[in-house]
């Protein structure tokens, strides 16, 4: 996992069709999306989900569905997310098979701890920083617990949580391999200049780390 991460949520797209912002974003150069749908109909999901995998099967760009391993594979997405309270990490796997990216939320450090024993695809990192977006999480992170993390764990770190432009780069030097972003895409006035600048930021951070 590395650069850039979009996390879908199509009220943040104002009266924009969520497939038209997802379109810019993959122009922008997003490496991955993740569609969340929380409160739409399994029929309109699965509707979205089949729009946006012929997007991003265009751009050759994994797209992965939070939470819904029937939508996943009704669509044949690339990968699913799931949280601490989603099926478990096995029955996931045994379902989605060995090819599939699979992702998991970590929330507390037992959660971490938990994670390093299991073979997912990347953890996620939730919440970096408050965001109104997920207001269900147990504590904040902050750039003090993504370097923790990143000195602990094997797995790829995916950070979300109120990242945007002004610290993604922060982030990443931090530990994050790969920015997760939301209403910086979404809501953004210009999603796919504001998708651009936030690649070019998260990129140079990560080439700057490395050296």
């Amino acid at each position: 996992m590395r650069g850039l991460y979009l996390v879908t949520d199509r009220t943040l797209c104002g009266n924009r069709p969520l497939v038209d912002i997802v379109h810019l974003a993959l122009k922008g150069g997003v490496a991955y999306v993740q569609l969340r749908e929380k409160d739409v109909s399994t029929r309109l999901f699965v509707d979205v989900s089949q729009k946006i995998k012929t997007l991003t099967d265009t751009f050759r760009v994994p797209l992965i569905i939070n939470d819904r391993l029937d939508v996943a594979l009704t669509v044949e997405a690339d990968g699913v997310h799931i949280g601490q309270e989603d099926m478990p990490y096995e029955a996931a796997r045994n379902l989605m098979g060995p090819r599939a990216i699979i992702g998991l939320s970590v929330e507390t450090w037992d959660d971490v701890v938990t994670a390093q024993e299991l073979d997912v695809d990347y953890i996620s990192v939730s919440p970096v920083f408050a965001t109104l977006t997920k207001t269900d999480t147990k504590s904040i992170w902050g750039l003090d617990g993504i370097s923790r993390i990143k000195a602990y764990s094997r797995h790829p770190l995916v950070a979300i949580g109120g990242l945007n432009v002004s610290n993604a780069a922060d982030a990443v030097m931090a530990g994050a391999d790969c920015i997760a972003v939301v209403s910086a895409i979404c809501a953004a006035h210009d999603p796919l200049n504001a998708t651009r600048e936030l690649l070019d930021t998260v990129l140079t951070a990560l080439e700057k780390r490395s050296t």
